[in-house]
């Protein structure tokens, strides 16, 4: 995915901190991109005095306005990218494709910088019967890129094309599932879904099962968005090669292992874009090399390249810039059904063997915050109290010769499956498949596979075990994190999970209209995941640096990947 990015589910991603990560010790061997997307505006990021609310939108959706202050037209943007397995948002479940996609398509609502819901495609919109109909109104005049009318009619068919079973969407029920008749669209028993109807052209109906605080924030995310259906029919399974959208930007050119280009959608329905170019390196390289070469703009700052950009003297320390800790989890997966995992106690002595405070201060610099829950910290639902599983080699030990895989001439062959093309597989994974090895005796096998064969083996539940990814918030809200991952029956639940009480909360938390009530219930639910070692939670992100180069304006880092190209501006556009 891409550097910042997700697994979408929004979220499966290679994040920010597994970005620095590759750049620093695993010679671009990560399938993630070398952009950090860092903020050189004034901008305010969110910080722990100013945490986002959950489902802001549902109290605030006036859109901010005001100008950048001198902006210019003109200019390209370089940075260095990797393949997104695809560019189709109904597919999107990597921060990769996801880095792109948004910069083309958009949908009804989306979030802004503070991330805050606000319009999009929708001018406004209403909640009405209770929190179970929400009534979008279009604004005047919109337009694909190719100049064809957006429609009601054009929502409807596009999130009916997510949930059509031909489609394969790995995401639709995880993000419209909550509408009412899309599950029997998903599952083949519908032609059409009962609860999206067009009132008119400018005017579309949503209807949901039940009254859920977070269903708009889920309409920010790719599969919401709309697309051309004569684009779509007409392109058959090239569609977009040439894709029509509503972005701020248009698709230019694509080259696999090349570039990607970007131009200007001279049709956006609003401000258009300063740039003329977003470019898209995919030829691979060395990040912080590129930009010392000026073949890029932005890359972030590795383990080996910290002391010196730190240095007032030396020249790039000019172009340092922080960014802030990106609101997300990486962590080596389990999949329940398969041994030994399916064993609780084995996956606890796994959890207790991993010094991770150690790791983080020996291998990385502190670059890294250990984590020990699901929820990263500053985000709605962070449980401060949580304890969870910390190092403990007698008690990872004891377990272990309590659980049914005690005997490792008996215990099945173990293989943790990484994204990867033959270089390093990240150096966490292979130090605590050491400890594991050296502490425990439990010997692991790292496999590496390409990026698109492993998040389809990933979304159709095949892997034994996976790491070297990390999951990224897609909406300011403990469900995307606790229901998606989590709950028995949900796509996002890769590893089988399944737990009745935590089932009982989420479905509770689905419904709370308590903030404080639902927090209180995904806490409880968070408990028992981590107490029930379903993961190894490995690291939250933390602040760090990254270069940009000063003639860049208004790049905008946020702690969760929005579309950020329109606002950027260059000093030297001719």
């Amino acid at each position: 995915m891409t550097g910042i990015g997700k697994l979408m589910h929004k979220s499966l991603f290679l994040g920010a901190a597994a970005a620095v990560m590759a750049a620093a010790v695993a010679c671009g061997g990560s399938e993630s991109s070398a952009d950090p997307v860092v903020s050189a505006s004034p901008t305010p990021v969110p910080t722990r005095a100013s945490a986002p609310q959950i489902a802001p939108g549902l109290q605030d959706s006036t859109p901010l306005s005001g100008d950048n202050g001198g902006p210019r037209a003109g200019g390209r943007f370089t940075l260095v990218y990797s393949d997104p397995p695809t560019l189709d948002p109904h597919l999107v479940v990597d921060g990769t494709s996801f880095g792109v996609v948004v910069e083309l398509f958009s949908g009804l609502v989306s979030l802004d910088k503070s991330l805050r819901i606000v319009p999009e495609l929708a001018e406004s919109w209403e909640v009405l019967e209770g929190g179970t109909v929400y009534k979008f109104r279009l604004r005047p005049g919109i337009k694909f890129s190719n100049g064809d009318p957006v429609t009601a009619q054009d929502f409807k068919w596009s999130l009916e094309r997510a949930g059509r079973p031909e489609t394969a969407s790995a995401v639709a029920e995880t993000y419209l599932g909550d509408i009412v008749g899309m599950q029997d669209l998903i599952d083949g028993d519908a032609g059409e879904a009962s609860g999206i109807q067009v009132i008119d052209e400018r005017n579309l109906r949503i209807t949901i099962d039940a009254p859920k605080a977070y269903f708009l924030a889920k309409m920010t995310y790719p599969t919401a968005y709309v697309l051309n259906r004569k684009n779509v029919e007409s392109g058959g399974n090239g569609w977009t090669d040439s894709p029509v959208g509503t972005g701020a930007f248009t698709l230019s050119e694509y080259r696999v292992g090349q570039r990607i280009r970007l131009a200007r959608n001279e049709n956006y329905w609003g401000r258009q874009a300063y740039l003329d170019e977003v470019f898209f390196n995919l030829s691979g390289g060395v990040s912080m090399a590129m930009y010392e070469n000026d073949e890029i703009d932005i890359t972030g700052v590795g383990l080996a390249d910290l002391d010196r950009v730190n240095d007032p003297s030396e020249p790039l320390n000019r172009d340092l810039v922080d960014t802030p800790a990106q609101f997300g989890v990486q962590y080596i997966g389990f999949n329940v059904d398969k041994p030994p995992f399916d064993d609780p106690k084995f996956r606890q002595a796994l959890n207790l063997a991993v010094d991770k405070e150690l790791i983080s201060s020996q291998v990385f610099a502190d670059l890294f915050e250990p984590a020990f829950g699901i929820i990263p910290p500053d985000f709605p639902g962070f449980d401060p109290d949580l304890v969870g599983l910390r190092y403990d080699l007698d008690r990872a030990k004891q377990l272990l010769s309590e659980s049914r895989y005690a005997d490792a001439a008996s215990r099945p062959r173990i293989v943790v499956t990484v994204p990867g093309s033959g270089g390093s597989p990240g150096l966490d994974v292979e130090v605590i498949a050491d400890l594991w090895r050296q502490e425990l005796g439990v010997n692991v096998e790292i496999q590496q596979v390409e990026w698109a064969t492993y998040l389809q083996d990933l979304n159709r539940k095949r892997l034994q075990a996976w790491g070297g990814v990390a999951w990224q918030a897609d909406y300011p809200d403990p469900q995307d994190f606790i229901d998606i991952l989590f709950y028995s029956d949900t796509q996002g639940n890769r590893g089988n999970y399944s737990n009745a009480r935590v089932d009982e909360l989420i479905v509770q938390a689905r419904t709370e209209q308590d903030i404080q009530e639902r927090i209180k219930l995904y806490r409880e639910a968070e408990q028992i995941i981590v107490e029930e070692a379903a993961w190894l939670p490995l690291w939250f992100d933390t602040e760090r640096k990254a270069l940009l180069k000063q003639r860049v304006q208004d790049y905008t880092f946020s702690q969760i990947a929005i579309p950020k190209f329109k606002d950027v501006w260059v000093t030297d556009a001719g």
